[in-house]
């Protein structure tokens, strides 16, 4: 026999028309440039890649990395300042600004989400919030950072583990959820 707790999840009722990401024009052009320049295997020029995304309105400084298969939801959302390396397979589902520092290396999958839903009430809202990795942080491969996080300069989240909190300055995290586990000491 299932027990009940009153108020049930009803999707019926799910209405997100507050949120307005931009024109419905500009969604599906990038939809249709960013798979094939993109979110791509092809061997598409990083230059190219940068130029595209500048076109759509992501602001990217010089000598950023793209490799390929990165998945970009929003670019009009995104900021990243110079030398960062955006790895392959990289999800940055940027329902809001996403802003990646100087330096920031994001590992092949890793995760930047910046929607989730509010579980605690019946519609299952949309809750969107941004995310930030100031200057040298590291996102290992395959790890997630959930919506509204900060991770601090040189902050490490290692392979698959998952932010759901801040990640403080020079300190290395793991697990689900991430814990820190050590400072993080840089050596020339």
């Amino acid at each position: 026999m299932e027990k009940t707790f009153g108020i049930q999840t009803d999707l019926s009722k799910y209405d997100n028309r507050w949120y307005q990401p931009g024109s419905a024009p500009k969604r599906f052009l990038w939809f249709i440039i960013g798979r094939l320049f993109v979110n791509t295997y092809l061997p598409i020029p990083v230059s190219w890649k940068v130029t595209i995304l500048r076109l759509f309105g992501a602001k990217i400084g010089p000598n950023v990395m793209l490799k390929p298969r990165v998945n970009i939801k929003y670019p009009w959302f995104l900021r990243v300042e110079e030398n960062t390396w955006i790895g392959e397979n990289v999800w940055i589902d940027n329902l809001t600004f996403v802003t990646l520092g100087k330096n920031v290396c994001l590992s092949q999958g890793a995760m930047l989400l910046t929607g989730n839903h509010d579980y605690t009430r019946s519609t299952f809202d949309l809750v969107v919030k941004p995310i930030v990795l100031h200057d040298g942080v590291w996102i290992g491969a395959q790890a997630t950072i959930c919506p509204g996080i900060t991770a601090y300069s040189h902050a490490v989240l290692t392979v698959k583990s998952v932010a759901t909190s801040d990640l403080e300055e020079y300190s290395i995290y793991r697990g689900n959820p991430a814990r820190l586990i050590k400072k993080r000491e840089l050596t020339q």
